[in-house]
């Protein structure tokens, strides 16, 4: 009987041995594979209605948002119409409200089908910034768009300048977080403001790694308003989100990131629109390709077309020989961040000189040094080098600003 019952108490130890190791491996696997699958957990700021809403209770509602404004199933306009809400006004940025024009395309006012609230499209004048008579008609500014977490990308640009506005018009600012799906890593260089522009805006990183309600504290914190003055602001953050949550986008920020791997190719192949080179504009799969009908020794073809969100492409109708990007793992492109590699390549296959580059190229990279580099012939790895005392200044500047876990 001892006999017996020593065996089967061996048995159970071994049974609780193989279910704890089997626990400790299940836990360990889920903690490496952060990078490895999208997260669907993470709650946007616009979701938390009980951190916001007492802030809009008998005010006019002015909302600036587009189709990545969705709270649930249900979009944030119609989300606060519902709630009784004194929704005044939409205000549309690049893209419009429907997120369907083409880049930096003119985009009039109009009014919402669906609500009948009027839209005032920033993108309507030269000014990207609403009216002194816009202003006026509000009390407090709902912002809830989608970015992708780049200098280039205008959406944090068009928040720096609403924050401006509010700040001298005395109007309140809430700030409805989003996850940013570049947000785990920060690279290149910090833009020199002589380059400033619609496409750069803030002396910033290529890639900030940083949420626009991080960065819109970042701009009051850090003074970059008109006459350092500061903008009345509320973020109301993402839940269970950190910088090394994997997040993919359910829906398309602007018509030419159509997916999360040309998200991810977006801070490097976006530097050919400074060049001669189409991106793949006017194709299925922009920002995932490069070509030129003089680029050489590649099998590789398209042809850019005139289509909704890229009506008049570069190389339009012309047909192009190149690199095909799309089977680039996300890894390798996580491994290399902003990688000036596929730009040398051009460079040096089309053999054209400072032809290569136009002047927009400098806006996009923010610092002169980088054409010069590539046309000395300097590798991407060397060129990388130049920035990294910008890329370790700017994680020490930002660090008060993070809401969330790096």
């Amino acid at each position: 009987m001892r006999k017996m019952r020593k065996i089967l108490l061996m048995m159970v130890s071994f049974f609780v041995l193989i279910a704890c190791t089997y626990s400790k491996s299940s836990s360990n696997n889920k903690e490496v594979t952060t990078q490895d699958s999208p997260d669907t957990t993470v709650k946007m700021g616009a979701e938390s209605t009980s951190l916001y809403f007492p802030l809009l209770k008998g005010k006019r509602v002015a909302v600036l948002s587009n189709q990545t404004g969705m709270v649930g199933d249900e979009h944030l306009v119609d989300l606060l119409k519902r709630n009784d809400f004194n929704v005044v006004g939409i205000l549309s940025p690049e893209h419009g409200f429907r997120g369907t024009a083409d880049a930096g395309e003119h985009v009039s006012s109009s009014v919402d089908e669906k609500t009948g609230i009027p839209i005032w499209s920033l993108y309507e004048g030269r000014t990207r910034t609403p009216s002194n008579e816009t202003m006026q008609q509000f009390d407090v500014l709902v912002f809830d768009l989608q970015d992708v977490g780049l200098r280039f990308y205008t959406y944090y640009a068009t928040m720096a300048r609403i924050m401006d506005a509010c700040a001298g018009h005395k109007k309140e600012m809430v700030v409805l977080d989003r996850p940013n799906p570049n947000g785990f890593y920060v690279d290149g260089p910090i833009l020199d403001m002589k380059h400033k522009s619609g496409v750069g805006w803030l002396p910033i990183p290529v890639v900030h790694g940083m949420t626009l309600g991080e960065l819109a504290l970042m701009i009051n914190g850090e003074k970059w308003l008109t006459n350092n003055r500061t903008c009345k602001l509320t973020v109301v953050p993402c839940k269970d989100y950190t910088h090394q949550t994997l997040y993919e986008l359910p829906i398309s920020p602007s018509p030419n990131l159509p997916n999360i791997h040309s998200i991810y190719l977006y801070p490097s192949t976006c530097l050919f629109e400074g060049t001669v080179v189409s991106l793949g504009r006017g194709t299925s799969f922009p920002f995932e390709a490069y070509g030129h009908p003089n680029y050489s020794g590649s099998d590789f073809t398209f042809t850019p077309l005139s289509v909704p969100g890229a009506k008049n492409p570069p190389l339009l109708n012309q047909k192009c020989y190149g690199v095909d990007l799309r089977n680039v793992s996300n890894e390798y492109i996580w491994e290399n961040g902003f990688d000036l590699s596929y730009v040398i390549d051009a460079y040096n296959n089309l053999d054209m000189g400072s032809k290569f580059f136009s002047s927009f190229f400098e806006k996009l990279t923010g610092v002169d040094y980088i054409r010069q580099m590539i046309m000395d012939g300097k590798t991407n790895e060397e060129i990388k080098a130049m920035w990294q005392d910008d890329v370790a200044k700017f994680k020490v500047q930002r660090k008060p600003y993070l809401l969330y876990k790096e």
